[in-house]
């Protein structure tokens, strides 16, 4: 009998050794996702994680090769807003800082927090667009009934290659309140069209 309870003592303080260690290592492969999902997005372009360029860094103009850059916006369906570039596309020349806007509006009567996630097509020329000021850096309050231009300056590398002539910015803004971890992550959302 005394035997019988030293085993099942043992086999339990196997069991919470294996289950702190396996809680361990899962905190711990949490945290190394995070510097794993950076560097698939820097190569991939997926959730706006794009080439980083400075402005200042640009010298040279390639003003023969010109790129079409197309604007989008949606809003995920938790989300009580209407939200859309204030134009659809621009033609730029890679290597010249340039800046637009997109416009938001709370349809609701309440104040809400937004949070946009961009997203850069297509994946190859990612790497080569880079936002110097973007309303996607940060959190977007807006109360109710509020409507708010957004701006974007961005910057097409001159290194661009001349067989990518479009490329699409786009954005997807989740209430803040309501995204799970997985949107926050994906950046996935429904399209709808979208009035202002």
């Amino acid at each position: 009998m005394q035997q019988n309870k030293q085993t099942v003592k043992n086999n339990n303080h196997k069991i919470l050794r294996r289950g702190v260690l396996a809680s361990v290592l899962m905190v711990g492969f949490g945290f190394a996702l995070v510097p794993l999902y950076d560097v698939i997005c820097d190569i991939t372009g997926l959730n706006g994680k794009t080439g980083v360029l400075a402005a200042e860094n640009v010298t040279e103009q390639n003003i023969d090769h010109t790129v079409v850059v197309q604007f989008d916006g949606t809003v995920n369906s938790d989300l009580p807003w209407s939200f859309k570039p204030e134009q659809f596309s621009m033609e730029v020349v890679p290597g010249k800082l340039y800046h637009t806007e997109y416009v938001a509006l709370n349809q609701s009567k309440a104040d809400v927090t937004g949070q946009a996630i961009p997203s850069v097509a297509p994946a190859k020329a990612s790497i080569y667009f880079s936002k110097t000021e973007c309303f996607c850096f940060t959190e977007q309050l807006l109360t109710a009934g509020e409507k708010k231009q957004m701006p974007v300056t961005f910057i097409v590398s001159p290194d661009i290659p001349k067989d990518i002539d479009v490329l699409t910015l786009s954005y997807t803004f989740f209430n803040k309140n309501r995204m799970t971890a997985e949107q926050q992550v994906a950046g996935n959302a429904s399209h709808e069209e979208i009035e202002i």
